[in-house]
């Protein structure tokens, strides 16, 4: 196939969830005649779940392999000019090129094109510290890195890992490192963890977290990484303490990458993210599409943009915008902000805002928190679950759903995503017809005992 005969060239600059998808779904759309693909990809690998990481470092995914959805090799089969290791150092929106380095060789070229889609993802906040870059230190955001940190544990003789952040990451790669015979001691600034909850919420969590004996350190910050005469990593210093280390692991979270865009004068937002309109186009930018961690997203709850990392809405940011790039149409209308997580067999789930989301955005609500259990009481195998929940005050508008539980617990939270979605109020979700059997649920499934209490507190103010 000879690609230089297509009439027009799409560049794409990531090669992972959001970017491949969009190239993919061009190329479904568009013969090769009409659209030549150019992609470029600064790591080693294309199209992986990020998202697996954790559970490879830890042991439960055998084979890195197993994380990669699509390889190189079916990229270009299908028509796509992939170029891996090879960094977009550059972008001309005036000239509508762009200027790439090849990593290993450093040899630099433009490449020119007609539509580009900006899919840079998102990058592991390292804080300036002293220490922060030293040997034994890892973020985990890509396979390249999670290879980087297996390979350091295989070379590593001592047993002990501090994890810096107790957000998604870091509770996840702190199960990961336990299951790997390490002893575990997360250092995190909050005062629970998982931000992503409110602090009661978090409580659970912490708890759990030492039931499996990880050492949680709240309330700190980390202000310097203590290296040995070797130049390793040795131990993590807060203001009052230091945490012996042979490994440390960054789960602070991440920040869009964005260096690039901003740079070429693309607009960003608070939150340093790329701004799109609904069809994912940058603003102001007719030819040029931006998706996954890179961009902010419209939260459907608060009405304000959000940052938020995750392989769901890449894979979705990216059949959009390929359907608008193979000249169909397609909108990505924003979240809700839903994400799930477990440690060891504890689910955590959480969709919608939290109390400080709804302070910010002026709401005033009621807030609620039920106990249940995952079945019906007295069928076997029946487990506490946690529920909160908050509705607007004067509405009675769902506003946000917490829980945390076991066996059951976690997916339970798509019934509030799907209420929030729908603008529904509390009062409206007592009476969903949601599925019931003994072993699966209580008569009132606990998301709606939950709905009746806050409709009942709605009603009550």
């Amino acid at each position: 196939m000879n690609m230089s005969t297509a009439s027009e060239r799409l560049v794409v600059i990531g090669g992972d969830a959001a970017g491949m998808s969009a190239a993919s779904q061009a190329r479904r759309l568009k013969g090769p005649d009409a659209l030549e693909i150019v992609a470029f990809e600064r790591g080693h690998f294309t199209s992986y779940s990020a998202c697996g990481i954790p559970y490879w470092v830890g042991g439960d995914v055998e084979e890195r392999d197993q994380l990669i959805a699509r390889t190189p090799e079916e990229h270009r089969a299908r028509g796509i000019d992939l170029r891996l290791r090879t960094e977009v150092t550059e972008i001309d929106v005036a000239g509508q090129r762009v200027r790439a380095r090849d990593v290993d060789s450093g040899a630099e070229s433009w490449t020119s094109y007609d539509k580009l889609v900006i899919a840079t993802g998102a990058r592991p906040i390292r804080p300036e510290m002293p220490g922060g870059d030293a040997p034994g230190v890892h973020g985990v955001q890509t396979l390249d890195d999670g290879q980087a940190l297996l390979d350091t544990l295989a070379r590593t003789r001592g047993r002990r890992a501090v994890v810096v952040g107790a957000g998604y990451i870091g509770v996840e790669m702190a199960e990961a490192l336990i299951n790997r015979g390490y002893e575990v001691t997360v250092v995190n600034r909050g005062s629970e963890p998982m931000s992503t909850l409110d602090a009661d919420m978090g409580r659970l969590v912490h708890e759990a977290m030492e039931g499996l004996g990880i050492t949680m350190v709240n309330d700190a910050t980390v202000t310097k990484i203590l290296t040995g005469e070797d130049g390793r990593v040795r131990a993590v210093a807060t203001e009052d303490a230091e945490y012996p280390a042979d490994v440390v692991v960054l789960g602070i979270g991440v920040r869009p990458e964005t260096s690039l865009a901003k740079a070429a004068g693309l607009p960003v937002g608070r939150h340093d993210g790329l701004l799109t309109d609904l069809a994912l186009r940058v603003r102001g930018h007719e030819n040029i599409w931006a998706g996954g961690d890179c961009v902010e997203v419209l939260d459907l709850v608060s009405g304000q943009e959000r940052h938020i990392a995750l392989g769901t809405h890449a894979n979705k940011h990216g059949q959009v915008i390929g359907a608008n790039v193979g000249g169909g149409y397609a909108t990505f209308p924003g979240v809700v902000g839903t994400a799930v997580s477990k440690v060891c067999d504890l689910e955590i789930a959480r969709t919608g805002l939290r109390e400080k989301d709804a302070r910010r955005a002026g709401l005033q609500y009621e807030a609620v928190t039920i106990e249940s259990t995952s079945r019906a009481g007295y069928y076997p195998g029946a487990s506490p679950m946690t529920v909160k929940m908050l509705a607007e005050r004067r509405t009675g508008r769902l506003l946000g759903v917490q829980i945390v539980g076991r066996e059951g617990a976690g997916k339970r939270v798509d019934i509030a995503a799907v209420a929030l979605t729908a603008g529904m109020t509390v009062e409206q979700m007592t009476a969903l017809d949601l599925g019931y059997a003994p072993p699966f649920s209580p008569v009132w499934d606990p998301v709606l005992v939950a709905a009746r209490k806050a409709a009942a507190a709605v009603r009550a103010a």
